[in-house]
């Protein structure tokens, strides 16, 4: 779980009116569900708006184990008595602030349960083990994401709970927007950001190569920080973006000849 508060802004490209919306959402007091594929942006879009608005930000990042408990908080035995901890969703309720649950797909269902009284008109947080129920303050609002292509029977959102959220899409940025992205994130060459964006773009066309996710424009930020800091771009390519996407030797082949096309080789 990852809790900051910040006046420094994190470097964020608007593709269209989603800060707009996001900043209607949270006047509003309305809970934000951000969905895209991975590596779009969603994470840094809610960091910057933390940080735009002055909010402090708790990020949990879902996984198959979590529990109500480590969201809401627990007993915890210490120095001979029996303290209770808040969990993230409950500090961030007390202090007024963003709780941003990040893939909340991965989660137990019964998990996000827990949810539900946060992101209705009630906006209240019920805590069984305490007896309280606290009341969201104007400050506090729910941001959840998740990555709609690796949805299925099992494991995807609840229309009980996807309901009650204001909804937005995230998609690969058009070429332009990612160049920005790449220059505006490593401070990199405008050449380079226009040759790695056409790889990316180059390779999200592929069809006849099998890949469970796409080129995310995070595995092109990574490529042009070592590319800037001296590694030959054939070979940062091919650790930040090629390796990143699949294990299977011929498949790789495949994605670095359009790496060597680029950079000539």
């Amino acid at each position: 779980m990852d809790t900051r508060v910040t006046t420094d802004i994190p470097y964020y490209a608007p593709a269209g009116n989603e800060i707009e919306l996001f900043e209607h959402a949270w006047k509003n007091r309305l809970p934000l569900l951000i969905k895209g594929p991975t590596g779009v942006g969603k994470t840094r879009f809610v960091a910057h708006m933390a940080a735009r608005l002055g909010l402090p930000l708790f990020t949990v990042a879902c996984h198959d184990d979590l529990t109500a408990a480590d969201l809401v908080g627990r007993h915890l035995i210490g120095d001979g008595e029996t303290v209770w901890c808040d969990g993230p969703l409950t500090r961030a309720v007390r202090e007024g602030g963003i709780c941003y649950l990040d893939e909340v797909v991965e989660a137990r269902k019964d998990t996000t349960v827990v949810l539900h009284p946060l992101a209705d008109d009630r906006r209240v947080l019920p805590i069984d083990r305490t007896g309280e129920v606290l009341e969201a303050p104007p400050g506090f609002m729910l941001v959840i994401s998740y990555n709609p292509g690796y949805q299925n029977f099992l494991k995807g959102l609840k229309p009980s709970t996807r309901q009650r959220f204001v909804s937005m899409r995230f998609n690969f940025p058009g070429a332009e927007r990612e160049q920005a992205v790449l220059v505006g994130e490593t401070a990199c060459d405008p050449m380079l950001a226009t040759q790695l964006v056409g790889i990316g773009r180059s390779l999200r066309a592929l069809k006849d190569v099998d890949l469970e996710e796409v080129v995310s424009t995070r595995l092109l930020v990574y490529a042009a920080t070592l590319i800037r800091d001296g590694l030959d771009p054939v070979q940062a390519c091919e650790a930040a973006v090629v390796e990143s996407l699949t294990d299977d030797v011929e498949t790789a082949e495949a994605l670095m000849e359009v790496v060597r096309a680029t950079f000539g080789r």
